[in-house]
């Protein structure tokens, strides 16, 4: 009788990790309770001060009164002027930023004689302290007594214009602008170095236009890039305060008054930070809604190139 033996059982297999993986996980740890510890408590006691009328003048009559300053903002009659001087100077900044940081990058992505002294100094004006930048282009710049561009235009025969006083919104957004170019520049130039050679030469040697190569080549490329820096720079445009403060102060009257200003002037001019707080949960709320504004309409025209 002849009896049929079983296999032998393999042996279980397991893989033990390095000593080392296993305390990587325990030395990120401390790290994400700073992370959690700096983002989100603050964001908590926001939402917390929004829901009391805390006044710094009367600091004994605080008590919870739920959601009016929430209220109070939409009663505001002066939130529809804010808001609409909020997106428009964030959507001037960000867009005007966005083609003159595109023209620059496409030049210096260009071999030619100085160009990591063109790249130095165009970087320079990112480097500038908003309040110094502010300071310069009021008193050097615009001043319509002795400013450069004033002089200028007296000497070919023109007017000296105050641009401060008259083109309020305008002189912040060049401002502004003029900071934050070299900032998509860096970006845009970044993604412009890391593009191959050789589809652009492909493209060339069928005959394709530098139109044709900008529009089908270099923009679908540039896409994750221009993501990038539309998200990060729309998130700090909508905080730009140091300008409007040493410029304008938000005036005349509120012409030049954004969300963050206006929070600015809630808190430490009237000494309300219940109402502050809930002013600024609605600045978090309109900076994603900005942010995702300029993504759909990025991604929009990706697909709308892709299905071409």
């Amino acid at each position: 009788m002849s009896t049929v033996q079983n296999p032998p059982a393999l042996a279980e297999t397991t893989t033990e990790q390095p000593k080392w993986m296993r305390w990587r996980g325990y030395l990120l740890r401390p790290a994400v309770i700073y992370l959690v510890l700096l983002t989100q408590v603050p964001l908590l006691l926001t939402l917390y001060y929004s829901l009391s009328n805390w006044n710094f003048l009367r600091p004994d009559r605080t008590r919870f009164v739920g959601l009016d300053n929430y209220l109070d903002f939409f009663r505001n009659p002066d939130i529809i002027t804010i808001i609409r001087n909020t997106l428009v100077f964030s959507t001037s900044v960000v867009l005007w930023s966005l083609v003159l940081g595109m023209i620059l990058a496409l030049l210096l992505n260009r071999d030619f004689l100085g160009r990591g002294l063109a790249r130095t100094l165009l970087i320079t004006p990112f480097l500038i302290m908003p309040t110094v930048s502010a300071v310069m282009w009021k008193n050097m710049l615009f001043n319509p007594a002795f400013g450069l561009i004033s002089s200028t235009l007296a000497a070919l025969g023109g007017p000296r214009i105050d641009w401060i006083n008259s083109y309020p919104m305008l002189s912040i957004i060049i401002i502004v602008t003029w900071e934050w170019t070299p900032f998509m520049m860096l970006i845009l130039l970044a993604g412009l170095q890391s593009l191959s050679q050789d589809s652009m030469e492909a493209a060339q040697i069928d005959g394709a236009g530098v139109i044709e190569i900008f529009y089908y080549i270099i923009l679908p490329h540039l896409r994750r890039y221009i993501e990038i820096g539309v998200l990060l720079e729309v998130l700090f445009v909508l905080n730009i305060f140091g300008e409007i403060f040493v410029t304008t102060t938000g005036g005349p009257a509120i012409e030049t008054t954004t969300l963050t200003f206006d929070i600015y002037k809630e808190a430490f001019l009237r000494w309300n930070v219940g109402r502050a707080s809930a002013y600024g949960v609605f600045a978090v709320i309109l900076a994603n809604i900005v942010t995702l504004f300029f993504l759909r309409i990025i991604r929009s025209n990706n697909q709308q190139k892709a299905v071409r």
